[in-house]
C-alpha cells in the first residue's frame, strides 16, 4: 500500500512554510503531526480551554479528512505548557475521547510557538485490500 500525504503544503505562524505534513497514512495507519491552537496560520488568544477545543478540533479535522474517525485513535502524545493546566484539559480531553479512550502520554514542556497545548495521534483503521 502507498504512503499517502494530507498537508504537505501548509504554512504556519508569520506565513511560514511548514517542513512537514499535518498527517501521513500508511498500511491502514494514520500518524497526525503535532496541532496547536492555530488557525489561519496564527495561534488563537485565548486560555488553556479555548486552546484546547482548537487543537482537538484541528486533530479531528485531519482525522476527518483522511477518513478516520475519534474511535480509530490508539494513541495521543499532549505537551502541555504549564502543568497547572493538567485538571482543565483533561476535562476537556474527556469530552472527546471518554467514550474511545485511547492510550496516552501527557508531560510538560516549553513550546516552539507560543501555545499552551500540543497534541498528535496515531490513529488505525483496517483498509479494505
Amino acid at each position: 500500500m502507498p504512503i499517502k500525504r494530507y498537508g504537505t503544503v501548509q504554512t504556519g505562524a508569520g506565513g511560514k512554510t511548514l517542513p512537514f505534513a499535518r498527517a501521513v497514512e500508511a498500511d491502514g495507519w494514520l500518524y497526525v503531526s503535532g496541532q496547536v491552537a492555530m488557525e489561519d496560520g496564527e495561534i488563537i488568544d485565548g486560555n488553556i480551554i479555548a486552546q484546547t477545543h482548537k487543537t482537538i478540533a484541528n486533530v479531528l479535522e485531519i482525522l476527518e479528512e483522511a477518513g478516520y474517525g475519534v474511535e480509530d485513535v490508539v494513541r495521543v502524545g499532549v505537551w502541555l505548557d504549564d502543568p497547572r493546566d493538567f485538571w482543565t484539559f483533561n476535562k476537556i480531553y474527556q469530552e472527546y475521547f471518554g467514550e474511545h479512550p485511547p492510550a496516552r502520554a501527557c508531560v510538560q514542556s516549553s513550546m516552539m510557538v507560543d501555545c499552551k497545548v500540543e497534541i498528535d495521534c496515531v490513529a488505525y483503521k483496517k483498509k479494505d485490500a
